[in-house]
């Protein structure tokens, strides 16, 4: 069996660190020097030639984190849902310019929607209205320059309501993120379904994944195998797959350990 190839989320200068191990066997990655507040506000056009510089020697896939704090995609204010909009559309030029192919962008589902889809039944179709009316200029740009927006999970509890999103829109540019961390505070916080069980829901729709160890408790971003998730069922959900998702890892420090963190999975049998 062909073990799956784990690309890495990076910045630039994590990059650097870590630039033969990436391009040597041509890993995916995913550039995450763009999502951070005020960054497309400002003037980011020597970030951009700075990675473009370095990117030559990358031959993998490519994608960005894009924005995503206190950006709601389902807002029903519509002056909000234009600033929303403007900032996916900025987000989306930086792709272009570093010919990335996807986009991850966060869900706006929470843990109170899953509580009170019964109490106040407006909400979720509302929800589900404004999200495709914010998205529906967003993928036309995307779908324009190859670019797939994937719909990461948060707080979600209910692993199928972004699978719910991404089929009503119905767009060949949409497809569902699962991040293992998110799932697995959800499920030791909230008694949410299994992070297998987000993997097994979105079957059919899942283009990305985000790997990435937690406690349970906070969202840690530590290597896999420095926490609490096991791996092996984890691996095995996403082999069982029709569609070949890309493998991202996701982890805040010390990126340099990530050929070691690999080497162990790849020992397991179940990634390199």
């Amino acid at each position: 069996m062909t073990l799956p190839l784990l690309g890495a989320a990076v910045t630039l200068p994590t990059f650097t660190q870590i630039q033969d191990w990436i391009c040597g066997p041509g890993r995916a990655i995913e550039i995450q020097d763009f999502c951070g507040i005020g960054v497309l506000e400002r003037d980011h056009s020597d970030l951009i030639a700075a990675w473009q510089a370095v990117l030559p020697a990358h031959t993998g896939e490519r994608g960005i984190h894009g924005p995503f704090f206190g950006l709601d995609i389902s807002t029903p204010d519509r002056e909000v849902r234009a600033i929303v909009q403007k900032r996916m559309m900025q987000a989306l030029e930086v792709a272009e310019a570093l010919e990335a192919t996807h986009m991850v962008i966060h869900s706006p589902f929470t843990h109170w929607h899953q509580l009170n889809r019964a109490n106040y039944p407006a909400v979720y179709p509302s929800l589900m209205d404004c999200a495709a009316d914010c998205l529906a200029p967003v993928l036309d740009r995307a779908a324009g320059i190859g670019c797939t927006l994937m719909l990461e999970n948060c707080d979600d509890t209910d692993p199928a309501a972004r699978v719910d999103m991404v089929r009503q829109i119905g767009h060949a540019n949409l497809k569902v993120s699962l991040d293992t961390g998110h799932a697995d505070i959800v499920h030791g916080r909230y008694d949410a379904p299994h992070v297998v069980d987000f993997i097994a829901a979105a079957s059919g729709h899942l283009g990305h994944v985000h790997l990435q160890d937690v406690d349970g408790y906070a969202d840690r971003h530590w290597h896999p195998g420095d926490g609490r998730i096991a791996w092996r069922p984890v691996f095995e959900a996403l082999a069982a797959l029709k569609e070949s998702p890309r493998l991202m890892l996701e982890v805040r420090t010390d990126l340099p350990r990530l050929p070691a963190t690999v080497a162990r999975l790849e020992a397991m049998g179940l990634a390199c």
